[in-house]
């Protein structure tokens, strides 16, 4: 899918927008003269609609909107289909969607250029945005006796886009993954093109999300946590993750699978990007040695970590307009297509009953030498 870098959303070239919604309306016509939003009649398009309506959105596009799920939805690991294109074709595997956000009135189509309805658009291309620059996609990772966390550039969200298209190089493989609730600090201009929160997830846990991340990278890129986490690693939130284009591929954990995981002490270190465009390694000698977990669970090496072997993997992929809900404490290893753009909630757990549980459960892991 080809990327726009320039409107009031980040927009693909049949004009697909972040988490835009029109329930009713015409079809809007870009100065080019090209069809730029085919607006859903139906709020809750069925399958069946979907498929009697291809040949229209072939020509027209659809809106790719994040919309709140059914009442029927269960309330663990869900996946929420909704409209895509043609070309983002998802396989529902439950009712519902993502949190849709309010219309914006600046839209684009693949020539970047205005629509004729609406004031003009605002250029996100030259904003700058933090990127994590590795020489292999693996930020936060095992490097023989190192953990070695990515070079960190700020660059424009247009350059993002040119490497990710192929237009222009850049040493190693570039992602958008700062978190710390990048997306209001970084990328403002996107905040009127979605909700600020998922409101069942905010009524379900009864708080409003700590933050919410951008994401956007390279298929070689996987993603990673700067909070003391891993490779595969769990964070301390309820987790809602929303695929805007693009899929994401998660390898699944449960917090029961601890005592098979294996931990490590491993030397901080931080790859620095020199004037040749080669990486080199640099300890962090401030830092004091960080438990991390060594393994990759694409090709764990069983003969170091046996007691991988009695780990229960699970693997689901979350397509463009669906939403994973991970809880918290599961660990998970993450991957992507090319330019895959997604956008997640982070609502603080509870330290309650579960999370003592998971204490109990590590503090034993350890005392029996499991790791």
């Amino acid at each position: 899918m080809g990327l726009s870098k320039t409107g009031k959303g980040i927009t693909g070239h049949r004009g697909f927008q972040l988490a835009k919604q029109h329930p009713k309306g015409p079809v809007t016509v870009c100065g080019c003269g090209e069809p730029l939003l085919h607006h859903c009649t139906s709020a809750w398009a069925t399958e069946q609609d979907a498929v009697s309506k291809e040949s229209q959105r072939v020509q027209q596009g659809d809106v790719l909107s994040l919309r709140p799920p059914s009442p029927k939805s269960s309330a663990c690991l869900l996946l929420y289909p909704t409209w895509t294109s043609p070309q983002l074709r998802s396989t529902s595997t439950g009712t519902g969607s993502a949190p849709a956000g309010r219309a914006s009135s600046a839209t684009l189509c693949s020539t970047g250029r205005p629509s004729k309805s609406g004031p003009s658009p605002i250029s996100v291309g030259s904003t700058e945005v933090s990127v994590a620059v590795t020489p292999d996609g693996y930020a936060d990772a095992v490097r023989g006796d190192r953990f070695v966390m990515p070079a960190e550039r700020r660059v424009p969200l247009s350059f993002v886009l040119d490497v990710l298209e192929g237009r222009a190089q850049h040493p190693g493989v570039l992602y958008v993954q700062k978190q710390c609730s990048n997306l209001p600090t970084e990328l403002p201009q996107l905040l009127p093109d979605l909700e600020s929160h998922v409101p069942w997830a905010s009524e379900a846990l009864g708080k409003m999300p700590d933050a919410v991340n951008f994401w956007l990278g390279e298929a070689a890129a996987v993603t990673s946590c700067r909070c003391r986490e891993y490779k595969v690693h769990k964070d301390p939130y309820e987790n809602l993750y929303c695929v805007v284009s693009g899929e994401k591929h998660f390898l699944l954990h449960p917090p029961s699978d601890r005592p098979f995981i294996p931990y490590e002490l491993y030397t901080p270190a931080t790859y620095q990007l020199t004037e040749e465009g080669t990486f080199k390694v640099v300890d962090e000698e401030a830092m004091e040695k960080v438990p991390w977990i060594p393994l990759d669970p694409l090709a764990p090496d069983l003969a170091r970590y046996p007691s991988y072997s009695q780990a229960q993997a699970l693997r689901c992929t979350v397509r463009a307009g669906e939403m994973l809900y991970l809880p918290a404490l599961w660990f998970h290893h993450v991957q992507q297509s090319q330019g895959c753009i997604a956008v997640n909630f982070w609502y603080d757990m509870e330290y309650d009953l579960k999370y003592s549980y998971f204490q109990l459960l590590d503090s034993l892991t350890k005392a029996s030498g499991l790791d």
